[in-house]
C-alpha cells in the first residue's frame, strides 16, 4: 500500500527482479504533465527489463483524494502485481466531506489461478480463444481467512478495489449496510445501499456503521456475469468480527452469510451504477457544457484471421479479436507511442486517423449479427485520435452484441470523466439527451458500460500526452479492445509535456 496526501510528490523506485518485462500503472492518477510515469507498456514507456533493471516513477497527486491503486500493465501480470494507492486530504482541506470514520480497512478483491498467469495468457493467444477461468477469488490475496475486527457503534470507511482480471463483483457484508461516499477517488453524493458493485479497475469508498448485534459476520465478494451463457459463480469470503464479544472470541457464535444477488443480476448491477451522482463542492470543477468534439465509439468482440504465431488456432474459424470502431488496437513493437510523439516521428509507429464513428451502422445490440461475418471481421491497426489542447470531448460508448453481449468496463488514462447517462439498446441521440445529467453527474476513470447498452462520457483534454482507453477485462486488451488519444501541447510553458526523465526505459 502506498499513501500520500493531496498535493504530494510521489517517487517510486521500481527494480525488476522478475523474469518478465514489467511496467507499473498508477491507476486513476491524472499524471498532469507527467505522462512518462503513467505506465502502460508501449503506450507511455517501453517495459522495465528483467534482471534488475530499474525505472523511477515520479508524479504529483494534485487535486485528488480517495482510493486508487497501482498494478502491472504488461500482459496478465497485474493478477499478482498490484496494491492500493490512498490519497488523503491535503493541508488546505484536511477533512473528509463526510463524517470522520473511527477506523478504515482497504479490501483488494482479486483472482487466483493454480498456474502461471503468463502461461494462461499465452495459451489463450495460441488458441485464439478466451483464457482459462481463475480457480478462486481473493480478498487481500487470500481466498478466505481475511478478518476485520470492529468496535460496536463505530463507523468504518471501507476502501474497496476490484483488482480482478476478468470479473465484475458484488460485495456485501451480512447484517450491515453502506453509504457510498466516493468512486474512483471522486466524491459522490451519499448513497445508501446494502450491495456494492465494482467492475475491474473501479474503486468504491463506503462508510459502514458497525451497529449489528455483536458477533461474527461474513463479508463476501461474488462474480457478477453479464454474459448470457456464463456459468462461473465463484464467491470469496472474509470475516467481520466484533471486538469484546466473548462468544465470537471463543469461536462459538454462529456466522451469518449475506444473501447475495444472483450472479447474472444485471438489474441490481445497473441500478447501483446508475444511481451514483457527484458531490458538488465549492470551488471544484463542474461538468463542461460546451462540446468541441463528439464521437460514437462502438466496441466489443469480433473475429480476425489467425496469426502465424497462433499455432493452435482454428484457421477456418479465426481468432477472437476485439475492436473499437472496427479497429483492433495493436501496440507498437519498437517505440512507445509517447516517445514517438516526442520525437515527432509517428510515421511507422501510429497513425492519427482513428475514426469518430464506426465504418458501418447496424443494429449493434442484435445478437443475430454474430452470424454476419462481414460485421464480425475487424481490421488491425495502431490508430489514435488527435485532440487539440483544452477541447471538450463527448464520447458515446456503444456496446455491441457480436459474439455475445457483455458489460465492458472502459478505463481512460490521464483523465477523470463525467458519466452523463447510461441506457439499454442502441444509442438514440434525440431521446438520450433528455436523460443527460449536466448538474451533478458522477466522475470516474473506469465506466462499466451496460451489456447491450451504452454510456455517454465527457472530459476536457487539458493534459498533453498519449492516453490509452481500454477495456479493463484484461483478456480483451491483447485482443485489441483499446484506442488512444493524442493530446497536443498547450500554448504556455506550463501546458507543455516536459521531456522524459534520464532513466526512461528504452526498447
Amino acid at each position: 500500500m502506498l499513501e500520500a496526501r493531496d498535493g504530494d510528490a510521489v517517487v517510486v523506485h521500481v527494480v525488476n527482479y522478475s523474469p518478465y518485462n514489467i511496467t507499473i500503472h498508477w491507476h486513476g492518477v491524472l499524471q498532469r504533465l507527467s505522462g512518462w510515469a503513467d505506465g502502460p507498456s508501449m503506450v507511455s514507456q517501453c517495459p522495465i527489463r528483467p534482471g534488475g533493471a530499474t525505472y523511477t516513477y515520479r508524479f504529483n497527486v494534485t487535486g485528488q483524494e480517495g482510493t486508487l491503486w497501482w498494478h502491472a500493465h504488461v500482459s496478465f501480470l497485474r493478477a499478482t502485481v498490484y496494491g492500493a494507492l490512498l490519497i488523503r486530504p491535503g493541508p488546505d482541506e484536511p477533512h473528509y466531506p463526510f463524517p470522520t470514520p473511527y477506523g478504515e480497512a482497504t479490501l483488494l478483491l482479486g483472482e487466483w489461478w493454480n498456474a502461471s498467469v503468463v502461461d494462461v495468457e499465452r495459451q489463450a493467444m495460441l488458441t485464439g480463444g478466451p483464457p482459462n477461468n481463475s480457480v478462486a477469488l481473493t480478498i487481500n490475496g487470500m481466498p478466505s481467512g481475511y478478518e476485520l475486527a470492529v468496535r460496536h457503534g463505530e463507523i468504518y470507511l471501507l476502501r474497496l478495489v476490484n483488482a480482478a482480471l476478468s470479473y465484475q463483483l458484488f460485495f456485501k457484508v451480512a447484517g450491515h449496510a453502506f453509504t457510498v461516499v466516493a468512486a474512483d477517488a471522486c466524491y459522490t453524493d451519499p448513497y445508501d445501499t446494502d450491495v456494492i458493485v465494482l467492475a475491474p479497475g473501479q474503486t468504491v469508498d463506503a462508510l459502514m456503521h458497525a451497529n449489528a448485534s455483536p458477533g461474527r459476520y461474513y463479508m463476501a465478494a461474488q462474480v457478477y456475469q453479464s454474459v448470457a451463457n456464463a456459468t462461473y459463480t465463484t464467491t470469496t469470503t472474509g470475516l467481520l468480527r466484533y471486538e469484546h464479544d466473548a462468544a465470537a472470541a471463543a469461536g462459538m457464535s454462529m456466522i451469518m452469510m449475506p444473501s447475495m444477488p444472483a450472479f447474472k443480476d444485471s438489474a441490481t448491477a445497473q441500478d447501483f451504477y446508475g444511481r451514483l451522482t457527484g458531490l458538488l463542492r465549492d470551488g471544484k470543477p463542474t461538468v463542461p457544457l460546451h462540446v468541441d468534439t463528439r464521437m460514437l465509439v462502438t466496441y466489443g468482440l469480433g473475429i480476425a484471421p489467425c496469426m502465424p504465431t497462433q499455432t493452435l488456432c482454428n484457421r477456418t474459424r479465426g481468432s477472437v479479436a476485439a475492436s473499437m470502431n472496427n479497429v483492433s488496437f495493436q501496440l507498437p513493437k519498437a517505440m512507445s507511442l509517447l516517445e514517438a510523439r516526442m520525437r515527432g516521428n509517428a510515421d511507422g509507429v501510429y497513425t492519427r486517423d482513428f475514426p469518430d464513428r464506426p465504418p458501418v451502422m447496424f443494429d449493434f445490440t442484435n445478437g443475430s449479427m454474430s452470424s454476419n461475418r462481414s460485421v464480425m471481421l475487424t481490421s488491425k491497426g495502431t490508430r489514435v485520435r488527435r485532440l487539440r489542447f483544452n477541447t471538450t470531448v463527448e464520447v458515446v460508448l456503444q456496446n455491441t452484441a457480436i459474439l455475445g453481449s457483455e458489460n465492458h468496463p472502459l478505463h481512460l488514462h490521464g483523465f477523470n470523466f463525467y458519466v452523463l447517462a447510461q441506457g439499454a439498446g442502441n444509442f438514440n441521440a434525440r431521446t438520450a439527451v433528455r436523460s443527460y445529467n449536466l448538474v451533478n453527474p458522477q466522475q470516474r476513470n473506469t465506466v462499466a458500460v451496460p451489456a447491450g447498452g451504452w454510456a455517454v462520457i465527457r472530459f476536457t483534454a487539458d493534459n498533453p500526452g498519449v492516453w490509452v482507453m481500454h477495456c479493463h477485462l484484461d483478456a480483451h486488451l491483447p485482443f485489441g479492445l483499446a484506442m488512444a488519444f493524442e493530446v497536443d501541447d498547450g500554448p504556455t510553458p506550463d501546458t507543455v509535456l516536459p521531456p522524459p526523465p534520464p532513466d526512461y526505459p528504452q526498447c
